[in-house]
């Protein structure tokens, strides 16, 4: 996974483990911001599609990182993360 320095700066001060940002690839929903960035975010569809892939009782010890975003350029490159506090803005 590429990233910036900033986004391994921000994801390590902010505790999120590499595992949920793999996980936000895999099941997590995507929006366009509208300046030519893509937010990765769980909903709750991306939950259900990782009970049944990884188990119930693994998705219900990671569900403290289920307020984890990401943000990434058009090449895949992590631009930042962090942790939801207000709603995501869906056009």
């Amino acid at each position: 996974m590429n990233m910036t320095y900033h986004a391994g700066a921000r994801s390590q001060q902010r505790g999120i483990p590499p595992f949920i940002l793999d996980c936000l690839d895999n099941f997590g929903e995507e929006v366009y911001d509208g300046h030519g960035a893509i937010i990765r975010y769980f909903t709750r569809v991306s939950r259900r599609k990782m009970e049944r892939e990884l188990g119930r009782d693994l998705v219900s010890k990671l569900a403290q990182y289920f307020n984890i975003y990401k943000v990434e350029n058009h090449d895949g490159t992590v631009i930042t993360t962090g942790h939801l506090t207000k709603r995501i803005n869906r056009k």
